[in-house]
């Protein structure tokens, strides 16, 4: 008997259909889809315009506006925002030479919106980019039908406990591996520092990587992924979401681990100054919390119970491959004695520029205490 999956209706047209246009010339003219982080700091909202050339770099696309009162960024009474075009990709949907724009959001006064993280995190970066921070960041995600429940679950009721999901292979141990194989191309196609995917501990979960990238870029190459996946799954009909702890019960959460490194921590006795970042770290855990998820660490107290392979979130710990730990030092640094620390911390739906910020403000720029210092720009 076939059993009708969740899948949206708009993913029931018919995609032959849809080629047919897409196959038709432009006469030189280009799409540009604008990209941005709406008012839940979560969401991203896009829209496209047609430029009479292709952009050969940032500056050649203009700046935009748009509604911030239908996205939760402004009042109706004064609702233009400014979208400030910051980093180009390729756009692996509508194809060369069209493009996706991610975009920073200015209010009517030109200050930053208040889920405009990029504008301190690149503050930050430009006063640490003599230390050559390198980032790496695992996005895990589940998948969900239509109706919200796990993609490729039973109607009623649980697949069998966690054990062969984790990088598992066969129809009765994944579900969704078109549309991580999709995305995992669509980014290569787009420009997308991806470097890796694996399906993860709890079915229907998957992870991307991003990296290595450096400053500012960490944040604009996964905010662009994350774009793409979830246009990747409108075409597919589900859903992809980034709660930390989208089952309760005995199933994985899903984070965000952070991989970092200077330049200092990447050559020969570089362990000594891993170890000296993680002790600044561990004196400042209730301000990292706070960043690590939208709602100042609400949401990661779903996900970090000390189970799952998760740390407590009320303690700070760290350890050599400990997967139980706030910091894992992977084994392979601990041996070489240089390399790269990884924070477990930040949530699934962390805001990649929060997180990157926050590690810089603590490690390099030896920032203590829950408050933040404002520097000038630099």
């Amino acid at each position: 008997r076939a059993v009708a999956m969740s899948v949206s209706h708009s993913s029931r047209l018919n995609k032959l259909v849809r080629e047919q246009y897409m196959r038709l010339p432009q006469d030189g003219l280009v799409q540009v889809t604008y990209v941005w982080i709406d008012g839940s700091g979560e969401g991203v909202r896009c829209k496209s315009r047609t430029l009479n050339k292709e952009p050969k770099s940032i500056k050649d696309v203009p700046e935009w506006n748009f509604d911030g009162s239908s996205t939760a960024q402004a009042e109706g009474s004064n609702s233009d925002m400014f979208l400030v075009p910051v980093r180009m990709f390729r756009d692996p949907f509508c194809l060369d030479p069209n493009k996706l724009v991610l975009c920073e959001v200015l209010k009517y006064n030109r200050k930053p919106a208040e889920t405009n993280l990029r504008h301190t995190c690149k503050k930050v970066m430009d006063l640490v980019k003599d230390s050559h921070p390198w980032f790496g960041m695992e996005q895990e995600y589940t998948l969900l039908g239509i109706n919200g429940h796990p993609y490729g679950w039973p109607d009623n009721g649980f697949p069998g406990p966690q054990g062969p999901y984790y990088c598992g292979v066969g129809a009765d141990k994944v579900y969704g591996r078109d549309i991580v194989e999709s995305h995992y191309k669509a980014c290569l196609y787009a420009g997308v520092k991806i470097c890796g995917t694996n399906a993860e501990v709890m079915p229907s979960q998957w992870e991307f990587q991003v990296g290595p990238c450096e400053g500012i870029e960490m944040g604009d190459h996964l905010w662009m992924a994350r774009f793409i996946l979830h246009r990747v799954c409108e075409d597919f009909g589900v859903v992809a979401t980034l709660d930390p702890k989208p089952m309760t019960g005995n199933w994985n959460g899903a984070g965000c681990h952070t991989n970092y490194s200077t330049e200092e921590m990447r050559k020969e006795g570089g362990l000594k100054h891993i170890e000296a970042a993680i002790e600044k770290l561990s004196k400042r855990h209730d301000y990292h919390i706070c960043v690590y998820d939208p709602r100042g660490g609400r949401d990661n107290s779903r996900r970090l119970t000390g189970h799952h392979e998760t740390s407590n979130i009320f303690e700070f710990s760290a350890g050599v491959a400990n997967r139980g730990a706030s910091i894992r030092i992977p084994r392979q640094v601990g041996q070489d004695g240089y390399g790269y620390f990884e924070d477990r911390r930040p949530a699934a739906n962390c805001d990649p520029y929060a997180v990157t910020e926050a590690i810089m403000r603590t490690t390099v720029l030896n920032e203590t205490g829950v408050e933040t210092k404002d520097y000038a720009d630099h």
